[in-house]
């Protein structure tokens, strides 16, 4: 296990890295750009469905192989491998938004899917890392630590990116639009940089198989064997559930709150200064989560996070001024970071560090299978209805079934079975 500051570090640095994505490409200038660039002369409830749609499609692709993969990178030390080819293909798709010609809305999906599909399949393997760098007590620090620096890092660049499209003349550009293509490059050249320290630094440890033709096949196997211990694993089985639709809201407010709130009416600039409050409150408010849950209690404190989302959900739908998705935003940023990160470190508590990516790519699996649930049911309701607020406001009831089912979880005797079941 390596728990030193530079390896820990190092591993914390990608969600740096990667965070711009998030941020500059996938919750900020990609929704906005979608809807008055790429989908010109598109009505804004269809285009709403298109982006709606087109998260849901990249996030089912991740849960048909993030199960299997995870299971061929633990039987043959593959994490860092397969995070290094899922990284670069969205380092290499944000850079393609840029070469997109307006109006070609269906392009610009099509390089969205394949970029989030990149971002969501390298989480997988980033995330099955954590137990190797971590303990017991550490756990929710180094999760937070992640997640914080995601906040800093991919605000830093959104900040600058903003800048830039204010002050797009000062670059040499001509348009806004050209300042949002530069921005896509920029999130590829920050992924590309800051990824390297973990791929230099943080050690893999080597199991005694090696990459043979027959990977595929291993996998399997070791999939089947797992589900043939559902059984045993029930407690697991539970946790994954609940995080499946309360991460499904949280998710679902990441992807649409700009969508959201430009279909309110609201000036998209001031939803871009929205998003970047949110980066930089969550760097500490991260923190924060991760110290609460040392000193008091990880499930309560995802308890709390998920209380403070619903009510979120709840004034969303009947907010009207621009000042109110401010205030939104702030609370946002104070549990966004903490919900994820701890969710990550309580459910790492219940796994074997040798099944580790496999036991994350189904926590991705359900993570991501929320990611198309959520965004179809906005999407939907917002078809179906023709009403906005209708649609934000039906992400309520995810939260709710959600917290019920994680009530009933008990995190160690699911790691006691757990360990039974594996041996």
């Amino acid at each position: 296990m390596q728990t030193d500051k530079r390896t820990i570090y190092s591993w914390a640095l990608y969600d740096w890295a990667n965070s711009a994505y998030a941020t500059t490409v996938m919750a900020g200038f990609f929704p906005i750009f979608f809807k008055s660039y790429y989908s010109t002369d598109v009505e804004v409830t269809l285009s709403t469905a298109h982006l709606g749609f087109a998260n849901s499609i990249s996030s089912f692709i991740i849960v048909l192989i993030a199960p299997l993969l995870g299971a061929m990178a633990d039987s043959s030390s593959l994490k860092k491998k397969f995070l290094f080819l899922f990284a670069y293909l969205g380092i290499l798709m944000s850079a393609s938004l840029s070469l997109v010609s307006q109006g070609d809305w269906q392009l610009a999906a099509f390089i969205y899917i394949l970029g989030n599909i990149g971002f969501m399949g390298a989480d997988t393997f980033y995330d099955a890392l954590l137990p190797s760098i971590s303990n017991g007590k550490n756990v929710d620090y180094i999760s937070g630590l992640g997640f914080a620096f995601g906040y800093l890092g991919g605000g830093i660049l959104f900040g600058f990116n903003l800048f830039m499209l204010e002050k797009f003349s000062l670059f040499g550009l001509e348009s806004e639009a050209e300042a949002i293509k530069l921005s896509f490059i920029s999130v590829a050249l920050w992924w590309a940089i800051f990824s390297l320290p973990l791929f230099l630094f943080v050690k893999e440890k080597k199991t005694k198989n090696r990459v043979t033709s027959s990977l595929i096949k291993d996998g399997y196997l070791r999939l089947r064997n797992t589900f043939g211990k559902t059984k045993e694993l029930k407690g697991v089985l539970l946790f994954l559930a609940a995080y499946w639709l309360y991460i499904d809201g949280v998710d679902t407010i990441i992807r649409m709150a700009v969508d959201y709130g430009m279909a309110l009416g609201f000036d998209s600039k001031n939803l871009i200064f929205a998003l970047l409050i949110v980066q930089f409150v969550g760097f500490p408010a991260t923190l924060l989560f991760a110290k609460l849950a040392q000193s008091w209690d990880t499930k309560k404190a995802i308890f709390l996070a998920i209380g403070i989302y619903l009510f979120i959900t709840l004034w969303a739908a009947v907010m009207h001024k621009v000042y109110e998705f401010y205030i939104l935003a702030v609370m946002i940023a104070l549990v966004q970071g903490g919900i994820q990160a701890l969710s990550r470190s309580y459910y790492s508590r219940m796994i074997p560090n040798e099944h580790a990516a496999e036991f994350f790519g189904f926590y991705n699996f359900l993570g991501k299978f929320a990611a198309i649930l959520g965004p179809l049911l906005v999407a939907s309701v917002a078809l179906f209805t023709q009403n906005s607020r209708a649609s934000i406001a039906s992400v309520a009831i995810l939260f709710i079934l959600g917290a019920i089912l994680l009530y009933f979880v008990d995190e160690k005797k699911t790691a006691k079975d757990v360990q039974n079941a594996l041996k």
